[in-house]
């Protein structure tokens, strides 16, 4: 692993430094004539203030080239392509007299023909031009197009009056222009009075309900948008009030002038129109009054398919649905109806519809599901078709996956899941998965040169909140998609670590309110941790070794011979376990620091190789604005509370526990106890042209309290890595402002900064330049080490920060990232050597990751 990493650093090197070559060789007016202007920037004023929005921004028809930190690098890759590829191999081919014939008695008349159109030739070219930008030379006609469409906004905003022109400013580079776009606004027309005109009585007593929130109000500036917005807003009151046909064109508005105020005020009446329905026929058009439309017959075909005869199938009626089926109804008809949120008799509302079809496709029982609304315009009402066809019901995935890594030579792992859906009649889905990996060890220094891992899972869904006794139906309804997980997982590990074995058992509810907040609440989240092999332990954190050895080397002497190997090491364990018992005995005397360092070993030792039984409850609570996947406009905010061991505390009280070292046992082992929050805060903003700027912020912290004095590893903070300090490594930095001391270094305390501005290179290619700071520390556990503990204000100065740059490449599906870190202030060095000590690329950190980091 560590050749390939170096392999990509000296390939990323040799990459830039010949694209550097390339790129400084251009001529940036390369492609442009001698009688052309080349664009470099846009500026738009509105009464000689400067205009800085993105939206009026791309008005502008004719934009300059982008640039990559003020450098025009997808011109300059433009300009590198050749112009006339065919002609210029052409002319290089006959250039001598005999090169092509001696080409064609070396190769053949087709090779050469195909030397031409090689990518060497013409594809580079073409690729250069495909991924480049074509100098931005001034058009006047785009330039007066881009006025026409200023004009048209700001008339839009009510500036009926305003005055368009452009000024080029060439005065500071040759063929090098800016363009000044100057809108004179003149005086904004206001809203005078508002009136309306509805046809309809029952639109019309809609209507008034609603009145008050209305975008289109007296004594406000004119603008178009707040009209569509009024539009929009009516058009939705309309149809969840009971108006099924309701169409959106029927709202209209007449603007006109009050002739009766002087030309100052300019002033404008606007009239509400709402006109009836219309309803074409062959060959004219009638209109007749809006009335509220009410369900009437509401039928379910489930295992529906398009080529199915109705008149097969065989029918129930359930509380006032109707339900079809061939041979034998699969699903209970409790779980079909809490899927509809309208009934008989019930007026329409396009909510209902539409949570209709979100709550359906929740239930992963059905695909392509239809509602099919047909009204009787004589009796208004809605005769509704609901068309269910159902996912087969068993799926089998596997997958399978070759690793490397720097402690297995290779190792080749397979997973393997099995789903069964509506496993009890009720849109139920069971998971049953099992996963395992097995392959060679590259520390020769073990006993054995293999390893396994195996594990299983069973998930079980139910699409409902499933609490015995309780009706949770009035407190989380079923639009709010609710779910409840029941999964029981255990792994067993050979030859990895300490020889982990693992069960978890999680009872979970989800509910989401809205697409944009989810709450999940584990009622139950029961992990058990047993470490099979705890003899191991200074073979797999070989810094704790190393460190206990250096120190046993200055007492090797007065030590029996028998607790080191031929080369004066500690064997393990026997040497070790002895040295630290000689020490902590005071079989032997040492210094008070070394006592102490090996006292800070052997209490690391306990807490790693401990056995853990985690009996936790959590609730998590996210929420965010993001409407699509290519908003870059967005924040997400999640918020985490856990709380852990208090059922079981509360137990002892019921009956009796043993108790051990001043510990509560239940099932023969101390059950951890904490409570632990966590905030994690996200905000993007969308710059222009595709750049955009995230930030990120994370804090946590765990307290021990009751039965336990530290945190579960499971459950402890690290820093470092791809998606957190991309400086450091996974557990490299920290506690606090020590030096990495130990192999996985870990603290219940943890705050993470992160900034990063995103941008694009070429094509596919972006680039980031990014910041991350933070640290973690040890804080109301039994750590006493100052170093690696918070103590307040002070403490943050431990704060590490890391810099760098990084290129994703957008592959549709996913984003292949590569993060280049640099310590750019390092708090495990003495004060005056923290900033820039190792910012280098000798010590730079490689990060590789999949998708953005945050």
């Amino acid at each position: 692993m560590k050749i390939v990493l170096r392999f990509i650093k000296y390939l990323a090197k040799i990459s830039l430094l010949f694209l550097a070559i390339a790129i400084t060789s251009c001529n940036t007016l390369k492609r442009v004539g001698k009688n052309e202007l080349l664009i470099t920037k846009n500026n738009i004023y509105a009464n000689d203030e400067k205009i800085n929005n993105e939206d009026i921004e791309s008005l502008i028809v004719q934009e300059p080239n982008s640039t990559l930190l003020g450098y025009p690098l997808r011109l300059n890759l433009y300009n590198l392509a050749k112009k006339n590829p065919d002609s210029s191999f052409q002319n290089w081919l006959h250039k001598k007299e005999n090169r092509e014939q001696k080409l064609i008695n070396l190769l053949s008349k087709k090779q050469v023909n195909r030397l031409g159109e090689s990518f060497v030739v013409k594809g580079l070219s073409v690729w250069l031009k495909n991924i480049g930008e074509a100098p931005a030379i001034l058009d006047s006609l785009k330039t007066k197009k881009s006025l026409e469409r200023l004009s048209a906004y700001y008339r839009s905003k009510g500036y009926f009056n305003n005055n368009t022109t452009f000024k080029i400013d060439s005065s500071k580079r040759k063929q090098r222009i800016k363009i000044n776009y100057n809108i004179a606004l003149g005086k904004p027309f206001m809203l005078d009075t508002v009136t309306k005109n509805i046809s309809s009585t029952v639109i019309d007593s809609i209507y008034k309900v609603y009145e008050t929130h209305s975008f289109i109000t007296s004594g406000q500036q004119f603008n178009v948008g707040d009209f569509n917005q009024e539009r929009e807003r009516l058009t939705s009151i309309f149809r969840n009030n009971g108006i099924y046909n309701f169409q959106e064109s029927s709202i209209s508005y007449t603007v006109a002038t009050d002739t009766a105020k002087t030309d100052n005020d300019q002033l404008m009446n606007i009239e509400l129109n709402i006109a009836g329905l219309k309803i074409r026929g062959d060959s004219t058009v009638t209109t007749s009054n809006y009335n509220i439309a009410r369900y009437n017959n509401i039928n379910i075909y489930t295992d529906y398919l398009f080529s199915d005869e109705k008149k097969e199938l065989q029918s129930l009626d359930y509380k006032g649905y109707t339900i079809y089926f061939k041979e034998k109804l699969k699903y209970k008809p409790k779980t079909l109806i809490n899927a509809i949120f309208f009934k008989k008799d019930s007026i329409y509302r396009e909510l209902d519809k539409i949570r209709t079809y979100r709550q359906i496709n929740s239930l992963n029982a059905f695909k392509y599901p239809g509602i099919n609304i047909e009204q009787n315009n004589s009796t208004h009402q809605l005769n509704t078709d609901i068309y269910l066809a159902s996912r087969p019901k068993y799926a089998l995935e596997t997958d399978l996956e070759v690793t490397r890594s720097n402690i297995r030579t290779i190792g080749i792992g397979f997973g393997s899941s099995l789903l069964m859906r509506n496993i009890f009649q009720g849109a139920e889905t069971l998971s049953l998965s099992a996963n395992g990996s097995f392959g060679r060890l590259s520390n020769s220094s073990l006993a054995s040169n293999s390893f396994s891992e195996i594990g299983a899972d069973i998930n079980l869904n139910f699409p409902r909140i499933w609490l015995p006794f309780i009706n949770t139906d009035r407190i989380i309804p079923n639009y709010y998609l609710p779910k409840t997980t029941v999964t029981i997982g255990t792994s067993f590990q050979k030859n990895i670590g300490l020889d982990k074995q693992t069960v978890n058992s999680i009872l979970s509810y989800n509910w989401k309110p809205s697409d944009f907040t989810q709450n999940t609440l584990e009622l139950l989240n029961i992990q058990y941790v047993n470490n099979k092999n705890e003899n191991r332990f200074f073979e797999v954190y070989q810094s704790s070794y190393s460190q206990l050895d250096e120190i046993a080397n200055n007492y090797e002497s007065e030590l029996p011979t028998t607790l080191f190997n031929a080369d004066s090491s500690l064997i393990i364990p026997n040497g070790t376990t002895g040295f630290i018992n000689a020490v902590l005995n005071n079989e032997i005397a040492t210094t008070t620091e070394d006592k102490d360092d090996v006292r800070s070993i052997q209490e690391r030792q306990e807490r790693l190789t401990e056995n853990n039984l985690i009996f936790a409850s959590n609730y998590t609570y996210s929420k965010n604005n993001k409407k699509g996947i290519k908003d870059n406009n967005f924040y997400q905010f999640r918020f985490k509370l856990e709380s852990a061991g208090n059922f079981l505390s509360g137990l002892s009280y019921l009956m009796k526990f043993d108790e051990k070292d001043g510990k509560l046992q239940a099932f023969d082992l101390p059950y951890s106890q904490y409570i632990k929050t966590e905030l994690d805060y996200v905000k993007y903003w969308d710059l222009n042209r595709s750049n955009v700027l995230a930030f990120r912020s994370f804090t946590g912290i765990a307290i021990p309290y009751g039965n336990s004095d530290n945190i579960p590893f499971v459950r402890s903070y690290f820093a470092g890595g791809p998606n957190d300090n991309r400086a450091w490594f996974p557990y490299s930095l920290g506690p606090g402002r020590t030096n990495a001391a130990n192999d996985f270094n870990e603290a219940n305390f943890k705050i993470a900064l992160n900034i990063e501005y995103r941008f694009p290179i070429a094509g596919d290619f972006n680039g980031a330049i990014f910041a991350d700071a933070g640290n973690i520390w040890n804080v109301f556990d039994n750590v006493d080490d100052s170093d690696a503990t918070f103590s307040g204000i002070q403490s943050l100065e431990d704060i590490a920060l890391g810099s760098g740059f990084g290129i994703r490449y957008d592959a549709t599906y996913f984003i292949f990232r590569v993060d280049l870190g640099f310590k750019t202030y390092n708090p495990a060095e003495i004060a005056s050597k923290r900033w820039f000590r190792d910012y280098n690329f000798a010590n730079s950190v490689l990060q590789i990751g999949i998708n953005y980091p945050f």
